[in-house]
Formats: C-alpha cells, structure tokens, sequence
C-alpha cells in the first residue's frame, strides 16, 4: 500500500496546478485563525469575534469542522483532476502495463482519499486545539477533549465527499465536466427536496428522506453550529423563542456516509473494470 501511494503522490507533486490547490487548501485552513483577529468597533458596537464564545471547549471542535467543511472544493478538483489527468495523459494504460491491476489502481486513488482526509482532520485538530487552548475560557482536559465526534465526523465527511469526486473522475473523465456533474447533483437534490415537500410529506419527514441522499447525508454529519451560541441562544430566549435542536453525530448518520463511500468506490471499480482503456 505504501508503493501504491508513492505512486500517487509522485503524480500530485509533478503536475503544478495539484500543488498549488492543495497548499491554497491549507492555507485557507490555517485563515480560521485570522477569525480570532477580527474586532468590530462601530460607534457603540464593539465586540471581539474571539470573546463571543465560538473559540471555547468544546464548541471549537463544532464550529471549526463546521466552516472548514466548506473548503473541501479545493481538493475536490485536485481528485478530479487526478483521475482527469490520468486519462488525457494515458498514464493509467501505462500503469496497467506495467503490471498495475485495475483493483490496485482504484486502491492506490481511495488511499490517497483517505490521506488527504486524515491529513485535513489532523491539520483542523492541531489549528483548533492552538486556538482553544489560547481563547477558551474553559482550559480542563475533561471539557477539551469533549464532543469530539465533530473531529471524527469531520473525516467521514471528507473521505465520503472525496470518494464522490472520485467516482465523477472516472465516470466523466473530464475535470470540467466531472465538476458540473457535481454542481448538478447538488441542485437535483435540493430540487428532489422542495418536490418531496410539496406533493407528498411535512419538512421533518422530507429531511429524514433526504438524509439518504449522498450529498445532504454528508452535510447531515455536522449540524449548522450558529444556534448553539451561548450568545444565540440569550437572544432568543430574550425575544421568546426556544431553539432546542439536536447538534449531536448519530451512529446511523456515519453508516450511512459510509455506505455511500463503500458504493462509488465499489462503482469506481466496476466501471473501470468493464471500461476498454
């Protein structure tokens, strides 16, 4: 497995839109620090973001796999174009060749699947722990290491999503294509949500049905993080509202992502293996 992943990662270094992606992507991991810089001083209005609590153990972990969820799109186009590139370059006919089987070369993409998400999730730990440990008001091992569910989440989410776009990869074979592929695939199913809840059930019937989709399941893992302020949360009891919502991982959330992987990754195979390359 290791060779498999030196192949990979030989192939990212020399192709220089893939290393600047990827170093753009943790770049803007690392900006969630900038966050803590962040004052308003507007005549009376004055408040630090840092001092509004969204650095505190162990929210933290919530908020800051919550946001940096978002910037998965950036390696989303370096696996793209990984399997784009290994088309138009006929390297993939070459590694076949070479003695490579159609089984290795599937592993040696989902491999480098899984670094780039173990690599993200260790990088947003050791970002959030720095920031927690230098903002939080709450400093005791038992409230650190708290709700870390997010953190592992966080890696399902990004090993389910990566697996997607490897699957689009091999499907389409074109980057641009692959891409607006998912773009549409994003817009089917919030058009599939909004026919669900017109013609046939109640918004929490829909969302139970749509959380079976494999973009909104991925989404799912890791609740909106905004109502859970202390400082929300003040305001609506303030103006007589209850927002009493479940921010929690459930069991069935991660098994379903993780069928969703095992299934492109399964297609993945199948369609390299019947494909005439």
């Amino acid at each position: 497995m290791v060779r498999l992943l030196q192949i990979e990662f030989i192939k990212l270094w020399n192709n220089r839109a893939s290393k600047i992606l990827v170093i753009s992507y943790f770049v803007l991991l690392t900006s969630i620090a900038l966050v803590a810089a962040i004052k308003f001083d507007i005549g009376p209005v004055k408040f630090h973001l840092a001092e509004v609590g969204i650095f505190n153990f162990p929210y933290i972990w919530h908020f800051n796999t919550f946001v940096t969820a978002f910037f998965k799109l950036f390696l989303a186009i370096v696996i793209v174009s990984m399997m784009a590139n290994e088309y138009s370059n006929k390297t993939i006919k070459q590694n076949l060749i070479d003695g490579l089987s159609k089984k290795e070369f599937i592993l040696s993409k989902f491999l480098t699947v899984i670094s780039f998400a173990l690599v993200s999730t260790v990088f947003v730990f050791v970002v959030s722990l720095i920031l927690g440990l230098i903002y939080s008001d709450f400093n005791e091992l038992s409230i650190i290491f708290s709700d870390l569910e997010f953190v592992f989440a966080f890696f399902v989410k990004l090993v389910g999503f990566f697996s997607f776009c490897l699957f689009l990869g091999i499907f389409v074979k074109r980057s641009a294509f692959a891409l607006g592929f998912l773009i549409l695939w994003q817009i089917i199913e919030g058009i599939t949500r909004g026919l669900i809840r017109w013609k046939l059930f109640d918004g929490e019937t829909t969302e139970t049905i749509m959380g079976f989709f494999p973009l909104q399941s991925m989404f799912n893992l890791i609740k909106e993080p905004v109502t859970r302020l202390e400082a929300v949360q003040t305001v609506a009891d303030q103006v007589g509202e209850t927002i009493n919502l479940n921010y929690h991982v459930h069991w069935y959330e991660i098994l379903i992502v993780l069928s969703w992987t095992a299934i492109f990754i399964y297609l993945s195979y199948a369609l390299l293996k019947k494909r005439d390359l």
